[in-house]
């Protein structure tokens, strides 16, 4: 059931920032939240963490023209709300995910993952192969890293119940990854409101603050996306990357070209994690050139 009314909204989204139209959905007992912007082939916009569809709004802007673009918050992130009893498990919010895509009767549709969203992407192509025909892939990586240094360094660190305390008493995640997340252009103060708001409580943090000691302990359900990607081999595939990327590495981006052989890569020199969001015309450049040669 849908829920569009105005008040559901809270007053500190700017309606110039974020010139979208809020929806809300009962999935599975979460109120969830999401935009449906424009009309034509679907986009299916999956943000990561510490962050909402608030991070897909110049991308969303520009390419509505073009797209029906649709973005949502997972349960506990932007302007979602978990039902009680939620783990903020990344296999917890590929199940919600399979559940809005079946809700919205999604279908011809471009998975646009980032960070945790390629992997859930991902994921529910797997469950869902009917739904999905392309696949958009920024900064993100799809099996278990356990092993790798460079992953269990920052699994150890940032998901540690030291660090987890700190990001849900002090926003830590938010202050912390949001601006190294950009590094082609800083962060204004009216964005990082908007990042700060949506986790305004201690218990708002809990969603982002879980994630980072998944990064490791969530292996078996990597470990099943790993193995379904067989499956998704054939698809299209646009890998859009920011080469400033302090998380995910070229090792990342190479795995991703190996596995999905019809593959075009655009590196954006000097981008950060959140590439769509630090270059969003270069981003939104890559896939209208992209797209409409792969186009059915």
């Amino acid at each position: 059931m849908n829920d569009t009314a105005p008040n559901r909204r809270p007053s500190w989204v700017d309606d110039e920032l974020f010139p979208f139209r809020s929806r809300f959905i009962d999935i599975d007992g979460h109120s969830v939240h999401y935009i449906d912007e424009g009309s034509g082939p679907t986009l299916l916009f999956l943000h990561g963490n510490p962050t909402w569809s608030f991070l897909w709004r110049e991308a969303i802007i520009s390419l509505r023209e073009n797209f029906r673009c649709v973005a949502l918050d997972y349960p506990g992130f932007g302007l979602s709300t978990a039902k009680t009893g939620y783990l903020y498990l990344p296999e917890e919010h590929a199940d919600v995910l399979t559940t809005f895509v079946d809700a919205l009767g999604l279908e011809d549709t471009t998975v646009v993952g980032q960070d945790w969203g390629g992997l859930l992407g991902l994921s529910v192509a797997q469950r869902r192969p009917d739904v999905f025909d392309r696949l958009v892939l920024a900064n993100t990586w799809a099996w278990p890293v356990n092993g790798i240094l460079h992953f269990e360094a920052f699994g150890r660190l940032a998901g540690n119940p030291v660090t987890q305390f700190l990001g849900r008493q002090f926003n830590l995640l938010v202050e912390m990854f949001v601006p190294t997340g950009h590094r082609r252009r800083k962060v204004t103060s009216a964005e990082m409101t908007h990042y700060r708001l949506a986790q305004n409580t201690s218990e708002r943090r809990q969603a982002s603050a879980i994630l980072p000691s998944r990064v490791l302990a969530s292996s078996a359900f990597f470990v099943e996306v790993e193995e379904g990607l067989s499956d998704l081999a054939h698809l299209p595939t646009l890998i859009v990357w920011g080469d400033a990327d302090i998380a995910f590495r070229p090792q990342e981006r190479e795995r991703l070209e190996a596995t999905f052989p019809d593959h075009k890569t655009v590196i954006v020199e000097g981008a950060g994690t959140y590439v769509e969001s630090d270059a969003p015309e270069e981003f939104v450049a890559a896939i209208m050139e992209w797209l409409p040669a792969t186009s059915v």
